[in-house]
């Protein structure tokens, strides 16, 4: 299959073409055409399969069609809600990218920067918005926004909204939204938590899934190092002495364990560069536009700053620390292998962290490979058995409509 077997209009199908896109990947080829005939959908994806693109293309080509072009303000017909910033603004340069023959304006907000641009945007009239939930919600009370004229609406990485806290902000958003629109809902998992929000945004949905539920790609190498925590700096240090590791996203857990990664490394003379919440948007720009330009080798990112993070040809992601959170662990590796190349992810595991790594074990369905061979072996190597496997999941076409909460209305 080819893009142009999708029925996509010629100014897309030109942008694409000077993308280098030719031959769309599974959820694209899938979701595209859901979209394009006005169906809800749900779509459950791991990172690095093209997501952003499955939604981006087919919003373009049905504001276009439905676009009268005149005089005066324009009003947001379509709205892309995801967690961070990064990701926010790798989302508005797709449909920068996808959209640039087709007259559409779009513009992104977002927190942790001034508003004075932003609004400005605003104020001048956009067709699509991407967004964060706190700056969205912020300047629909401030009345630089209006949602009465949105036609689609667009929930991304839903499961990292309710890591991050954000379902209560997505409530009040559907409470303003149109009740007659459209809605994509994009996860990489689906827990039942996720589903339960799927079903209160979607409208007899179809459901698109490309790869089983919370699994990891086959192309990522892992393995796992038993090492004492007081140990961890100096079997960084000895991975990095490999010199064929051009490039490695480092994760911790914490803002705090980030800069102190960062001060270990530059003062073994690694250049490095943290990102996480407390960095200023400019300087969180800047170190990843110094990682993706290879002049910084080490990005070290806490979960709620790397989301987003899409690097070309990235080979390494080194779990400093465990995620507490199992799904996490998807979407840290998924930084690396994606779009069908080979990864390596690397996770340092120490006593307490044993159970964190026990349920990422169960979720992902395999045990994760020990090197026992290394410089800086944990005092006592616990036996970590092999878990058993996850329970299947119902899809959403088997599950029934009866008694479901929703938050709106359909006329």
């Amino acid at each position: 299959m080819s893009f142009e077997s999708l029925n996509l209009i010629e100014p897309i199908q030109k942008a694409l073409a000077e993308e280098g896109y030719t031959v769309p990947t599974p959820i694209q080829a899938q979701a595209i055409p859901i979209v394009l005939a006005g169906t809800d959908l749900l779509g459950v994806a791991q990172t690095g399969t093209g997501k952003t693109a499955a939604f981006a293309i087919p919003t373009i080509q049905l504001l276009h069609k439905n676009h009268t072009f005149h005089k005066g303000k324009r009003a947001i017909k379509a709205l892309i809600v995801t967690p961070t910033r990064e990701l926010a603004i790798q989302i508005d340069d797709s449909f920068k990218a996808y959209g640039k023959y087709t007259g559409l304006t779009h513009t992104v907000i977002f927190g942790g920067v001034k508003q004075g641009k932003q609004t400005d945007a605003l104020q001048n009239g956009v067709d699509i918005l991407v967004a964060t939930p706190g700056r969205l919600l912020d300047l629909i009370n401030q009345r630089f926004i209006t949602l009465k004229d949105i036609q689609i609406f667009i929930l991304d990485e839903a499961d990292r909204m309710l890591d991050m806290g954000f379902v209560h902000d997505i409530k009040k958003l559907l409470a303003i939204l149109p009740p007659r629109r459209q809605s994509l809902f994009f996860s990489a998992t689906m827990p039942p938590e996720i589903q339960k929000l799927a079903d209160s945004i979607l409208y007899k949905p179809q459901k698109v899934e490309v790869t089983p539920v919370s699994s990891t790609a086959d192309t990522i190498k892992q393995s796992v190092y038993f090492v004492d925590k007081n140990s961890k700096n100096a079997l960084l240090m000895d991975i990095l002495k490999d010199t064929s590791i051009e490039t490695a996203l480092v994760f911790t857990r914490t803002k705090h364990g980030a800069d102190k990664v960062v001060k270990i490394l530059l003062k073994h003379n690694i250049r490095a560069e943290a990102i996480h919440g407390n960095k200023a948007q400019n300087a969180r720009q800047r170190a990843l536009d110094n990682f993706k330009a290879k002049t910084t080798r080490v990005l070290v990112a806490t979960d709620i700053a790397a989301r987003g993070i899409d690097v070309d040809d990235l080979a390494y992601v080194i779990n400093y620390e465990i995620p507490n959170i199992p799904e996490t662990y998807v979407h840290r590796i998924g930084r690396t292998g994606r779009a069908g190349a080979n990864g390596t992810a690397f996770s340092f595991c120490e006593t307490e962290e044993i159970p964190y790594l026990k349920d990422i074990q169960k979720l992902i369905g395999k045990k994760i490979p020990v090197i026992e061979n290394h410089n800086y072996p944990m005092s006592e190597v616990p036996a970590v058995e092999m878990p058993k496997p996850p329970q299947a999941t119902v899809k959403a076409s088997e599950k029934t409509n009866k008694n479901k909460k929703v938050w709106y209305k359909r006329k």
